[in-house]
């Protein structure tokens, strides 16, 4: 009987590389041992948590509106006093993490699985490379806010329009990462053996590629997460992000702007929420980077302090 062709093997992913003799470890041993990841994780969890918790810890409605206590102090009552219509600026950063939250996540959702089919196509075939490559440039020759604004005054302040304008700022980086990646391995043995025993393009992409850009990917989603929260705060800031009556951290900074002399507590709590958040986002990323890439200067020194 004629045995099945095995399939090439490609490279070893990152999380699966093993020193020689070393003892086999859980993949996660390495996200664990380093801080800037459990750090992170950990000011990530607690905005989460907060936001998850909302409708039990805030005590007002967040559009409840009463004129008659507007530009309280913040006291018992009103732990971060009140804004300029009255109403709970705790209870308003709280519920405006969800909508914040909400964009930064379909971003990274919409601009990875764009860009990551962008890129591979680029890759993998040269003809398509020319003139995907030239719709990336064109959209990365504008400033990303700029684009952003450009985008938001064409399509109209909405929750979903915020969340295009920013994915399609995001979509050409992400392509461009996919593509990198693919150029490196897309002329290597295992891939050229693939093609030879008649693989095709898809199982080729699909199976041997793509599980090679899942590290570079993932950190790269972690700092378009990050981007996209502060971006929405950006338009929301402008004027141009989510409608008013919607609460997210950019609507509160906003009107808190024109009020910051009488009233700078407005924008003490939204802003330090976001400054938290985008700290979290960026340590996770840093730490994942050096927990994935085997180059990186991390990993050399743990390598070369097991050696020793």
């Amino acid at each position: 009987m004629e045995q099945p062709i095995a399939e090439p093997e490609g490279p070893t992913r990152p999380w699966q590389a093993a020193d020689a003799g070393a003892p086999r470890r859980a993949w996660y041993a390495g996200a664990l041992q380093r801080q800037s990841i459990l750090v992170g994780g950990a000011l990530l969890f607690a905005v989460l948590a907060v936001t998850a918790l909302a409708p039990i810890i805030t005590p007002f409605d967040p559009n409840l509106v009463r004129p008659e206590i507007q530009f309280i102090r913040p006291n018992a009552v009103h732990l971060f006093g009140t804004d300029n219509f009255g109403r709970d600026l705790f209870s308003r950063t709280v519920y405006g993490a969800r909508n914040s939250l909400l964009i930064g996540s379909s971003v990274v959702l919409m601009s990875c699985v764009l860009g990551t089919i962008g890129g591979l196509l680029a890759g993998f075939y040269r003809r398509l490379d020319t003139v995907l490559m030239g719709a990336m440039d064109s959209l990365m020759a504008f400033p990303g806010i700029v684009l952003a604004v450009a985008i938001m005054a064409a399509i109209g302040p909405r929750l979903q329009n915020v969340i295009i304008a920013l994915g399609i700022v995001q979509i050409p980086r992400v392509t461009r990462l996919i593509r990198s990646v693919v150029f490196t391995i897309v002329h290597t043995q295992y891939i050229e053996a693939g093609r030879a025993i008649g693989m095709s393009d898809i199982r080729i992409l699909l199976r041997h590629i793509l599980p090679n850009c899942v590290s570079p990917l993932i950190v790269q989603a972690t700092f378009i997460f990050g981007l996209a929260v502060l971006g929405e705060a950006s338009l929301s800031f402008l004027g141009v992000g989510a409608p008013p009556y919607i609460p997210s951290w950019g609507n509160i900074l906003g009107e808190a702007r024109v009020y910051v002399r009488d009233a700078p507590y407005m924008m003490l709590l939204p802003g330090l929420a976001l400054s938290i958040t985008i700290l979290g986002l960026n340590l996770i990323g840093d730490g994942i980077r050096d927990w994935l890439d085997p180059m990186s200067v991390a990993r050399r020194l743990e390598a070369h302090q097991r050696t020793q």
